[in-house]
């Protein structure tokens, strides 16, 4: 059995030797400026409102509840959180004392300039005076259904639009590289 474990610790070391040799270059995830998305905070500060990480997602904490365990354990907090993006129910379970990953998120507010409801496309008025024009309207969602927000909200944009007396702004959250008109405000 000593030479069977052997041989597969040195069939690991070639596999991992050769796939490194394939790149020399070092490979870089994104073009961003180095600032991290996101930053730790222990399980046990989530309250319910609170930002943070699930299997990747940035979500909202809804509930949160905590459980005393045996003599020796961690205490544990049972995380039941809602995606900012998709509306999707996520959950976690981990110790108190653990460092959970919490997201930078953003909120900012935007003039809408046009609003084509057949193709999604927006266009935004930055503060710059520059348009915003890689955003959709929130029914046009790249994973899942939109939900029943994202319709009211894009319901409002386009019927505001048509009507033309008010100026109508949106409220755009980024998070993670990622954004979405998430609410209206008519001036």
């Amino acid at each position: 059995s000593r030479s069977c474990g052997s041989r597969t610790q040195s069939h690991l070391l070639r596999v991992g030797s050769a796939a490194m040799a394939d790149d020399d270059e070092p490979t870089f995830e994104s073009a961003e400026s180095g600032a991290s998305l996101t930053y730790p905070q222990q399980a046990g500060e989530i309250r319910k409102g609170s930002f943070l990480m699930i299997k990747g997602h940035p979500c909202k904490c809804v509930e949160v509840s905590t459980s005393k365990t045996g003599k020796h354990g961690h205490a544990k907090a049972h995380i039941v959180a809602v995606d900012i993006f998709t509306g999707k129910k996520m959950e976690d379970l981990c110790p108190t004392s653990h460092n959970l990953e919490v997201p930078f998120v953003k909120k900012t507010e935007f003039q809408v300039l046009s609003a084509d409801g057949d193709t999604g496309e927006v266009s935004l008025l930055q503060e710059d005076g520059s348009t915003k024009d890689d955003l959709n309207l929130p029914i046009f969602v790249q994973v899942g259904e939109p939900t029943d927000e994202d319709k009211k909200v894009t319901e409002e944009i386009l019927t505001e639009m048509d009507k033309g007396d008010k100026s109508v702004f949106v409220i755009v959250q980024a998070a993670c590289g990622m954004e979405k008109i998430i609410a209206t405000k008519l001036v």
